[in-house]
């Protein structure tokens, strides 16, 4: 038998939350593997219907779950998934054609690629922090490592890890690193971008160099 609710509370980074029966009692336990499909968060006060089942430690929790007037948001999330790796991948294929055919230093490809690798393994270890309830990275953290070249390993991290993808406020916030980064780049390819960044590379090379002969 199925009964009707609505989410009453949930938690992105644990992705689980409850579910206010209509006809009144106590509220349901549900987790994010217990929708049909199971790719995009759940929104507050959205109805729902479900099947009662009990967990391993025997308390009462939803399954089979689905979402009122759902609409195959799977391939929606397929599409968007491949898009948005797509855009990843893209940009840095942008920057490894950049520094072959026009004048920018190969140091930038360098940068993007680790600043990105590591961003890719802060939100894994943040990811399994969530699932573990220990210490969080924070969001600040996060949207810096974007800001600063990481952000093509961030947007495949959140589609590949399913972490972060579904919070908007994060997102929002993220996609204005995204902008403010690629308005550097673009910047970085005039002719007033490309000497500054050519004098920057020039001068942390002498410190290097300086450095490693005292």
């Amino acid at each position: 038998m199925r009964s009707k609710g609505k989410i009453t509370h949930w938690n992105d980074d644990k992705a689980y939350g409850f579910i206010q029966p209509g006809a009144g009692g106590e509220k349901v336990f549900v987790h994010i593997r217990a929708f049909d499909r199971h790719i995009e968060r759940p929104d507050i006060d959205e109805k729902v219907s479900y099947s009662l089942s009990t967990d391993k430690q025997g308390r009462p929790c939803a399954v089979k779950v689905k979402r009122a007037g759902e609409k195959s948001p799977r391939k929606k999330h397929n599409n968007n998934y491949s898009g948005q790796v797509l855009i990843a991948l893209a940009f840095l294929s942008v920057v490894g054609l950049s520094v072959m055919i026009l004048d920018i230093p190969k140091q930038v490809l360098f940068v993007y690629l680790v600043v990105s690798l590591i961003t890719f393994i802060v939100y894994a270890v943040d990811k399994s922090a969530a699932r573990r309830d220990a210490w969080r990275t924070k969001e600040n953290t996060l949207h810096l490592l974007a800001l600063f070249g990481g952000w093509p390993g961030a947007l495949i991290a959140q589609q590949t890890l399913r972490h972060k993808s579904s919070k908007r406020s994060f997102r929002a916030v993220f996609w204005v690193t995204v902008v403010l980064n690629c308005g550097v780049y673009v910047w970085l390819l005039t002719p007033d971008g490309s000497a500054m960044l050519h004098a920057l590379i020039d001068e942390v090379a002498l410190v290097v160099w300086d450095s490693g002969n005292r």
